[in-house]
């Protein structure tokens, strides 16, 4: 059996690691080079905190593979845990928390409600009067996303993955008789296959038009930064998120913090071959100025170290397609901000489908693009824009 992955981000080199391990005969295409789509871009996030089954599930069983990265991988990808936190303004907002901790607990998600007061203990410049509580889960964290990607990447070749940088797929190949994919064709060559992984991200629907798919996947343009803050950051601060107002802020290094936020109404589409890669000066002192309301590490004095834009791979729903479309064509996409943390278990998934012909792992049925064309839309109220 011979698959091709098109796209070298952390999707689709975390599928053909999962591949090899069950000596799959995998090929890794990608256009760029490896990470250049959303994977570098990344803030890192890794969480269980979610209030949608299926994005909780397949988060805890990431988890446990990033748990023992740097043994597995021989790769230590600055994996710290100092938890999420996510405050609320508004009573509806508390309400949603509420529920969101009954459902985590019921999946074994160790999550809490808090108090203003427990929360600024947590995070001690909190400006704990604006909000009315917060939920909080200590195994919560972030990690580097290029080492984490690194250390797939590193760990697929050495297991007999074929990788190749600057090859962009200019068409997927079907067999006329029932439209069953057949391989690729390159820019330079053709390739046979039995199964095509379409993990390109953002370029996800540029794909499924090769084959006839309208993929519901929307490229959306993010914004993060480094900031110096007028009170540094301790590392036991956790990923803080002010929902109701959408800036949040984590420990970086040394002080510094890693500070994002979304703000406009207005969202395009963006062409994801052709956008602003650079920050927005405009949206940085917006961001500090949003950020200065949550917490008193932020202020005029905060120093903007770097920024940078990238794109998140947007499905109506925010929860990712993973399926088989029709007969050997894989769709792993539209993870919506969430790719790097859910990798590890989307590999796995991914090489379930290809070698057993569905995925154990979790229980992936709900995400199908089928849904959309339904009308049905899975629930997430802790999407961090």
């Amino acid at each position: 059996m011979r698959v091709i992955i098109i796209g070298g981000g952390i999707i689709g080199l975390a599928s053909a690691y999962y591949l090899r391990q069950r000596e799959i005969d995998v090929t890794v295409l990608e256009k760029s080079t490896i990470g250049s789509g959303s994977t570098d871009r990344a803030n890192g996030g890794i969480r269980a905190q979610f209030s949608s089954p299926v994005s909780a599930a397949l988060s805890k069983e990431s988890i446990k593979i990033w748990e023992t990265f740097d043994e597995e991988f021989d790769t230590d990808i600055s994996y710290r845990r100092p938890g999420y936190l996510f405050l609320a303004r508004t009573e509806s907002t508390v309400e949603r928390f509420h529920e969101n901790v009954r459902q985590q607990n019921k999946l074994g998600v160790e999550s809490e409600f808090v108090t203003p007061g427990e929360a600024e203990q947590l995070c001690p410049k909190l400006k704990s009067d604006q909000f009315l509580g917060g939920t909080y889960c200590p195994t919560d964290g972030f990690a580097d996303p290029h080492l984490g990607l690194q250390g797939f990447s590193i760990a697929a070749n050495e297991a007999g993955a074929d990788i190749r940088t600057n090859v962009e797929v200019t068409d997927v190949l079907q067999r006329d008789s029932d439209g069953k994919v057949t391989g690729v064709r390159t820019d330079s060559e053709k390739f046979n296959a039995d199964y095509v992984v379409n993990a390109t991200g953002a370029w996800a629907n540029e794909i499924g038009e090769m084959v006839g798919l309208d993929i519901p996947i929307s490229p959306r343009r993010r914004q993060l930064m480094v900031v110096d803050p007028e009170n540094p950051i301790d590392d036991s601060v956790p990923f803080t998120i002010d929902l109701d107002r959408s800036a949040h802020f984590r420990p970086e290094r040394d002080g510094a913090a890693v500070v994002g936020g979304h703000f406009s109404d207005v969202d395009p589409e963006m062409d994801p071959d052709a956008y602003k890669e650079k920050m927005d000066l405009d949206w940085a002192a917006k961001t500090i100025e949003e950020a200065s309301k949550c917490a008193e590490y932020f202020g005029p004095e905060s120093r903007v170290k770097r920024g940078w834009a990238g794109l998140y791979a947007v499905t109506p729903d925010h929860h990712p397609i993973i399926e088989e479309s029709f007969p050997g064509f894989i769709n792993a996409a539209g993870f919506s901000g969430h790719g790097f943390m859910q990798a590890p278990a989307t590999g796995q998934i991914v090489a379930e489908l290809i070698a057993d012909g569905d995925a154990s792992l979790i229980d992936i049925s709900q995400l199908t693009a089928e849904r959309f064309s339904r009308g049905v839309h899975l629930e997430e109220g802790t999407v961090i824009n």
